[in-house]
């Protein structure tokens, strides 16, 4: 485990999916903060320094692609797990550009956490 876990952004318009995933992060000992939306979470990170972004997808306003790509161009150092529910989910290749990975893609629910925990690790050391 590194010195200092990440900071996290959680970005789903679902509060109880954005509430329970940020519970669960905040208990393995990382710093979260959530947002519901793509306009809210790009006012989030002008006042909150955030390693990662777990990214839903559909949204209301911009969608997560839009914000990935607008956070990107904010903080090129951000890394990003994209959280969704569409389980035909293609990676754009705009975000392939900018070090997105299919590995970086979970479908709701993810049944494993910790999967998610050991990706959070591997994209901010």
């Amino acid at each position: 485990m590194p010195e200092r876990l990440p900071a996290l952004l959680v970005l789903d318009d679902e509060e109880m999916v954005r509430e329970n995933l940020q519970a669960y992060l905040e208990d393995e000992g990382f710093s979260v903060i959530a947002g519901g939306s793509a306009e809210e979470a790009l006012e989030l990170l002008k006042s909150h320094d955030v390693d990662l972004c777990i990214v839903d997808m559909r949204l209301p306003g911009a969608s997560g692609n839009e914000f990935i790509l607008r956070a990107n161009g904010v903080n090129p150092e951000l890394r990003f797990i994209i959280h969704t529910g569409s389980t035909n989910y293609k990676l754009p290749a705009e975000l392939k550009d900018i070090g997105v990975e299919r590995d970086h893609v979970f479908i709701k629910p993810v049944k494993d956490m910790q999967h998610l925990v050991r990706a959070i690790i591997t994209l901010t050391t």
